[in-house]
């Protein structure tokens, strides 16, 4: 037998390969792997996998499969072209459904997962990392060239023995609203290497939307009339357009941000996530849900929520003129030192470099929901001016077409009257 499978974990909290080698836990809270839908934890659809192919050397044959192994209500298994699929000189890895062909018709589900060839020397381990839609047709998901066979004796083999791990993660999410996507542990691990590609992608959203806001304020004739119109609506219209259902406002938000094929989509929900969670918080006048914003850092607010519903927390003309004119905190340069996108060890988190971190996050999160909000309701304001904007024209068409047809008799009544005489 060329390979034997040994599973380590399947559903239920597990942890992540550096732990489970090190024999450590972490010190991220149980917030972290929490979510209040009522349906399945992260947690208990993720699972570990460690397959074993020995006598590696002998293997003549093209494709090897490890036993199956389950994971979120999933049969999977791993396929390895020890010497190339389609391509050459490269070791090529794949995750696969399981009996896909059994299936019931029209099934088909996220994962993220993460696979790796195990280094004798843990630092020198090989990793990556993807987001994929499972379905009928993509029913596996991986890399032709994984690494190139001439690096495999460079650590990889060990007495003649290959190790290859997995780390599953099927992602049953909501469409309505940010939502937990990833166990604690491996959340953890993905931070280490795509925390600044996370913040990135929010900042850049929160930068555009921004920008595009400023233009109105730029625009001095534009914004003295939408000023006043404004100003001039009733009050209790202006209380109607400054807040809208949370429920029609996130569903957009999943919709921007899940992004598929997209490996930091989940770690950017979650973000979010934790960052709707800090709103919340934040509007029951207690300390955000999650630790890691404290009290004396809580940013002036822009947005409220009540009763399912995001509530500007100021007249629009204040906040638009604040979000135009405010410059966005710099970027934090300090790196994670943990698992790299190369395979990288480095030393082992604390729980400060932990925890900021996640106050990182929370605050991207945060200000995003927050920006998309203001820009969601100023849309449907803007939508409003503009239409009042086109009807006094037409009002304005109107009365010189009348005035036009008044001079027009009064001239007609003129020539009569001259006649007359």
């Amino acid at each position: 037998m060329a390979g034997v499978a040994i599973k380590e974990a399947g559903a239920g909290r597990s942890l992540s390969l550096e732990q489970v080698e090190n024999g450590s836990l972490s010190t991220s809270p149980s917030y972290w792997d929490s979510d209040d839908d009522g349906g399945p934890k992260p947690s208990d659809l993720f699972g570990m996998y460690t397959w074993k192919i020995y006598k590696f050397s002998q293997i003549n044959k093209r494709e090897l499969r490890s036993n199956a192994f389950e994971v979120g209500g999933y049969k999977w298994y791993i396929l390895i072209y020890p010497h190339g699929c389609d391509v050459c000189n490269h070791l090529s890895l794949f995750l696969c459904v399981a009996n896909h062909d059994k299936l019931l018709p029209g099934w088909s589900h996220f994962a993220q997962f993460t696979i790796s060839v195990v280094n004798k020397d843990p630092k020198k381990s090989r990793y990556s990392d993807t987001l994929h839609h499972f379905w009928k047709k993509e029913h596996d998901w991986g890399w032709k060239k994984f690494m190139e066979l001439s690096k495999v004796q460079d650590g990889f083999i060990d007495a003649d023995v290959l190790i290859i791990k997995a780390q599953v993660q099927v992602i049953r999410g909501r469409l309505d609203r940010p939502f937990r996507c990833l166990d604690c542990q491996y959340r953890r691990e993905l931070i280490t290497v795509y925390l600044k590609n996370v913040e990135q992608i929010c900042r850049c959203f929160v930068e555009e939307r921004r920008t595009k806001l400023g233009k109105l304020l730029e625009d001095k004739a534009k914004w003295s009339s939408f000023c006043a119109f404004w100003l001039g609506m009733d009050q209790s219209d202006r209380r109607r357009m400054s807040r809208e259902k949370s429920k029609s406002i996130l569903k957009v938000v999943v919709k921007q941000f899940f992004i598929e094929k997209e490996v930091t989509s989940t770690l950017v929900l979650d973000t979010l996530y934790s960052g709707l969670k800090a709103l919340e918080g934040q509007n029951k006048g207690k300390k955000s849900s999650s630790k890691y914003l404290e009290a004396e850092e809580l940013p002036i607010p822009i947005v409220g929520i009540e009763n399912d519903t995001f509530i500007l927390a100021d007249d629009v003309l204040l906040l638009l003129e604040w979000v135009a004119t405010e410059r966005l905190p710099p970027r934090d340069e300090k790196d994670p030192q943990n698992r790299t996108k190369d395979g990288i060890v480095g030393e082992e988190f604390n729980k400060y470099s932990i925890e900021r971190d996640e106050r990182r996050l929370t605050e991207c999160g945060r200000q995003t929901i927050e920006i998309f909000v203001l820009s969601r309701i100023f849309s449907n304001i803007e939508a409003a001016y503009q239409e009042d904007v086109v009807l006094k024209k037409q009002e304005e068409l109107i009365r010189e077409e009348e005035a036009c047809l008044g001079e027009t008799e009064r001239k007609s009544r003129r020539g009569v009257d001259k006649k007359k005489k």
